[in-house]
């Protein structure tokens, strides 16, 4: 059988030349270049992580999770695409996901988020994996808050596996972000999101994108997703698109647009 990988499907423009070292300290010269910093955190209690700060001293942070089989090296590239030149210096956060074994790839151990139980990913959820990645992400959070950036400028994103963390997180938590980004995803939990989302965190604006051929997470389970949300007050910005489990330049181009009005 053919593994099911839930990560990017192809590439996002050139690559960006980043140093790369590990621990917190920040480099005298990292304002030299607006794409200065690329870090490796492993801290003993804490996901492991890339970061790549835009500027200096960052008042707001992105923290962006990859799919099933992938890294936090699968969005890297994404950044000197969207940010625009106006913004703010921005902390890019991109945690790897854990190693575990995956039942729909035969047991097959590779990085997620949660395991998938079968092809069906709407039913069988692993609800013990995915509220065990909400407490992860969450340490993240307060991380970003110990070093001065509270949670109301956090923007929390993620692709297919990350973007359903990235929602299930977001959407509990008693101090709303700034904002949520999910692509080519869909909401899990959904029987016990009524009961269990922060009211605060309704209110968070959420940037919704898929394709109209994605072969792995349907665009039909992701606009039920987003009926599913709206329904519950969330204000959902949707974007279809005319690509597989993927991200586009057009898709890109209305993140950053949609992004700008909430960081300037």
């Amino acid at each position: 059988m053919r593994a099911i990988r839930f990560g990017m499907v192809g590439s996002i423009g050139a690559s960006t030349r980043c140093r790369r070292s590990r621990g917190d300290a920040i480099a005298a010269d990292a304002a030299e270049s607006p794409l200065s910093l690329l870090l490796e955190l492993p801290v003993s209690d804490l996901l492991e992580t890339l970061e790549m700060e835009t500027g200096s001293l960052p008042r707001h942070a992105v923290i962006w999770l990859h799919g099933l089989g992938a890294d936090g090296h699968d969005f890297e590239q994404i950044v000197p695409e969207l940010v625009g030149r106006q913004w703010p210096p921005l902390r890019f956060i991109f945690p790897h996901a854990p190693v575990r074994p995956i039942t729909v790839n035969g047991g097959m151990r590779m990085r997620g988020w949660y395991d998938i139980g079968g092809v069906d990913i709407a039913h069988k959820q692993d609800g013990p994996g995915i509220r065990a990645s909400i407490a992860a992400i969450e340490q993240l959070i307060a991380r970003e808050n110990a070093r001065g950036i509270p949670a109301e400028r956090i923007i929390l994103a993620g692709f297919s596996q990350g973007g359903a963390v990235t929602l299930a997180a977001g959407l509990r938590r008693s101090e709303p972000l700034l904002a949520m980004i999910a692509l080519s995803t869909y909401l899990p939990l959904h029987e016990t999101f009524p009961a269990e989302a922060a009211k605060a965190s309704l209110s968070v604006p959420i940037f919704m994108g898929h394709g109209k051929h994605d072969p792995v997470v349907p665009e039909s389970l992701g606009a039920m997703s987003r009926d599913w949300l709206k329904a519950a007050g969330c204000p959902v910005d949707w974007h279809s698109y005319p690509m597989p489990h993927s991200v586009c330049a057009e898709e890109i181009r209305d993140l950053r647009a949609w992004m700008e009005p909430k960081l300037t």
